[in-house]
Formats: C-alpha cells, structure tokens, sequence
C-alpha cells in the first residue's frame, strides 16, 4: 500500500493580496503530488509517449480547515482508493509544520488513450502499480451528477487561451476555477474572501479558441457556476463554492 509524502511550501504564486493561499493554490498542491504519485507507478507525464495514456479528472471535492499563509511549510499526502474500470478515487490531506491537518479532499478520475482520445479500461496491472489504501477523509460523501440551474443572474464570456492549454491539449482543470471566480457577481466575491468548501464536476472538455459562457446563480447556500458552450448546447463544467 502506497502513502505519497510531498514536502512543499506556500510561495508567492499561490497567495493573495493578504497573503492567505487561494483556493487555485490549494488545488495546485493536490494536484503536484498526484502527479510525483503516478510518476512513481510509470504513468506519468513523461510516461505518456511510451503508454499513450492520460489521467483526465473528472471530479473535485475540497474542504479548508485552515487557511494557510504565504512561507508556511506544509506536506501534501496521498493514496488511491478504490476503483473501477472506467473511474478510480484519490484522497488527500495537507499538513502544517505542526502536522495539524488544514486540509481534506477526494477526487475522481479516468484514463484516457491519447491517440484515440476515449476513454480506456483500468486494468488490474495499473491499479496494482498504485498500491491502493483502503482509507477515505469523506466516509459519507459519493459523488453525484451535479445538476445545472434553471436560471443564473450572472454571466461572463470567455476565450481559451493558449496559456489555458494543458498536456493533454485542452484547458487545464485548475483554469476553471479561474473562470467560476471571474464569474462571481462583484458584491459576493468582494464579500467572500474564500471559500472552504469547493465540489467541481468535469464533462467535455474545453479546447483552445472555444468561447465559453459562464452562468452564476445562488441556490441552496452555494454559489454555483455553469460553464458551458457559446450557444450553451454542451456543458463543460459546473463548480460550487461554499
């Protein structure tokens, strides 16, 4: 069974105009040491060429216990669940220097076959690579279908950027975050310094020259953005912030 250990520290890139890391920063934490884990079991990005197969993220769910400060010391942790043949779990916790724990999260994700850019099967040789833990932050929590809002009182078009662009050649998961924070009406993100609580599901991803139309509404305590085409016909995301 494999633990991933990754020491890191909060650098300028990953703070506020207070100091305090963001929500993007937090993300990027996660998401650096998942990759030091599958570079570990042969299937990371430097792998891809040999492997043709990609991790695509499919979903997030973040709890902030602590919010950190710009020059903190922390250690990112992480393990793969369980998983299935088209899916599988990850989990992580952040630590501080006194090994309080400030942060919790649980994701989904799926491989894909780069040359034909489906979905493939996880094969028992791959899961093995990982040395699953049978150990989950979020023993309550399943992932559901994030549904969309009948109605939105805000909205922002955007653009994909070259700078948008990840390794497998759409836009990265992290840059929608980015969109769901300009997407936010002025009185509730200049009122909102953070918020702890973020679920973001994925569906079709966004390729470079896409023009995507962000929708904001407020329902049930949650501020949710719906990130979908121009002509709205394809949704590509839909985030909650808490």
């Amino acid at each position: 069974m494999a633990i991933i250990e990754h020491n890191d520290v909060v650098n300028i890139s990953k703070v506020n105009s207070k100091g305090l890391i963001t929500n993007k920063g937090i993300l990027e934490l996660l998401e650096n040491t998942a990759c030091l884990h599958s570079d570990k079991a042969g299937y990371g990005i430097l792998d891809i060429p040999k492997t043709h197969l990609s991790w695509v993220q499919l979903n997030w769910n973040v709890k902030v216990l602590r919010r950190l400060v710009y020059g903190e010391h922390v250690t990112i942790r992480t393990w793969a669940r369980t998983s299935t043949k088209v899916s599988t779990l990850r989990d992580f916790e952040v630590l501080d220097k006194d090994n309080n724990v400030v942060c919790i999260a649980t994701t989904r994700w799926t491989l894909t076959n780069i040359d034909t850019l489906s979905i493939t099967k996880i094969t028992d040789d791959i899961i093995e690579k990982y040395e699953p833990v049978d150990k989950t932050l979020f023993p309550d929590f399943v992932f559901k279908k994030l549904s969309e809002p009948s109605t939105h009182t805000n909205e922002y078009i955007y653009t994909t950027q070259r700078r948008d662009i990840d390794v497998n050649k759409h836009m990265h998961n992290l840059n929608y975050l980015d969109l769901a924070f300009e997407t936010l009406p002025d009185e509730v993100y200049l009122n909102n310094d953070f918020f702890n609580n973020i679920e973001i599901m994925y569906k079709t991803a966004i390729r470079l020259g896409d023009v995507s139309k962000c929708l904001y509404t407020y329902e049930d305590g949650k501020h949710i953005v719906t990130i979908k085409s121009e002509d709205e016909k394809t949704l590509h995301c839909i985030v909650h912030l808490s």
